[in-house]
């Protein structure tokens, strides 16, 4: 899963041209995150983007001129010998029945996650990348937020000691549902905050304390006229003792500390959302022409405890690193990918026994997450 299924060219580094990449999808994920950092990441270019939207094609046009429009991912795929990577950032639904026919046409792979809507559609995903040597990676993003880095970092330096508690939360206030795929009720939809933003906030508690143990979870709806979760809590035991309690909604007034973590020589607590997306949103872009990722003062996180505590500068957000990770990944056959996709099958086989632990009322134990 490691490798690329097209090593590069021979020759002096950067002398290969870029690698071509066909992103499928130009809402919100192709648009503001995905096709920004394609384009900015040496070694890759953005060669054509799957939309038949026309308001959608015109924006490409203008954002990305280099680009063409295609109208289907089958035609995307039809000639696989003018790519060499694929990304995935169509609806959920979309997510594994594309990754599995790029990868069958022997494209490098990236998908948004979820990588997919099950557990068992993500091993297939995995085995079916293992067997042909081709690259599979999941856009984890928010691994690569400042409040994440700065967490880590200081996890990893032992500066908060033995770390007993991890709270997180990804909140905002949406009282009314909007249109779109995310707000249907077909469970084909992969809809809902807890697959969403859920997604993320498991990924991160995986990615700092390792494997989970019982999953305790409240899951619910409810805005008025929404078919779909939207205010979700997950209570996380991880195997090393840790607990995660993790949150996730749209109906939250004021919302709570980004991150809390607590350890049993200090704790970090940290306000405000990373930067990086508000950027993307209004068009900046990483081409390192401004600083980027960098962290407003006004939200920097606090470091200490109740009888001392000092601000932390926030490390520097850094999405990019993402795709650079890719590029290496693509450049030098066995570079690990920047996500590795079995992550992505821990991660939902958490977020699934959250389901089954809502639907219950009693916590689910997990005994074990095949690769």
């Amino acid at each position: 899963m490691t490798t690329s299924a097209r090593p590069a060219a021979p020759g002096a580094p950067g002398s290969r041209p870029p690698f071509r990449v066909g992103l499928i999808g130009y809402g919100l994920a192709g648009s503001a995150f995905h096709a920004p950092l394609i384009a900015t990441t040496p070694g890759l270019r953005l060669a054509a983007v799957v939309t038949a939207n026309p308001d959608r094609r015109a924006q490409l046009r203008q954002e990305h001129p280099e680009a063409r429009a295609v109208d289907t991912p089958e035609q995307l795929l039809a000639d696989p010998d003018a790519l060499d990577l694929v990304v995935i950032a169509s609806p959920n639904r979309t997510h594994a029945p594309l990754a599995r026919a790029a990868l069958r046409a022997g494209l490098a792979t990236v998908v948004d996650k979820p990588l997919a809507g099950t557990a068992a559609e993500a091993r297939e995903l995995c085995a079916l990348a293992g067997s042909s040597g081709t690259l599979l990676t999941v856009f984890q993003n928010r691994r690569w937020d400042g409040d994440f880095l700065t967490a880590a970092r200081l996890v990893r330096e032992g500066a908060l000691g033995r770390v007993h508690r991890f709270e997180s939360r990804f909140e905002r206030f949406r009282p009314k549902p909007k249109p779109g795929w995310r707000e249907l009720a077909d469970p084909a939809e992969v809809g809902g905050t807890l697959y969403d933003l859920g997604s993320h906030l498991v990924d991160q508690a995986l990615t700092l304390f390792g494997p989970v143990d019982t999953v305790y979870a409240e899951i619910d709806v409810r805005r008025d006229g929404a078919v779909v979760d939207d205010d979700a809590f997950l209570a996380l035991t991880h195997a090393n003792g840790t607990r995660s309690h993790l949150w996730t909604s749209a109906i939250a007034p004021l919302v709570g500390p980004r991150l809390r973590v607590l350890g049993d020589a200090a704790g970090y607590v940290k306000p405000g959302m990373d930067p990086q997306e508000a950027a993307l949103r209004t068009g900046l872009r990483p081409d390192g022409t401004l600083p980027w990722g960098a962290d407003d003062p006004a939200q920097y996180g606090t470091l200490g405890t109740d009888g001392s505590t000092t601000p932390l500068p926030t490390d520097p957000g850094d999405y990019p690193a993402f795709y650079a990770g890719v590029a290496a990944a693509l450049a030098t056959p066995g570079t690990p990918p920047p996500v590795d996709p079995r992550d992505a099958v821990a991660t939902l086989t958490v977020l699934e026994a959250a389901r089954a632990s809502a639907a219950t009322g009693t916590a689910v134990r997990i005994e074990g997450v095949p690769a």
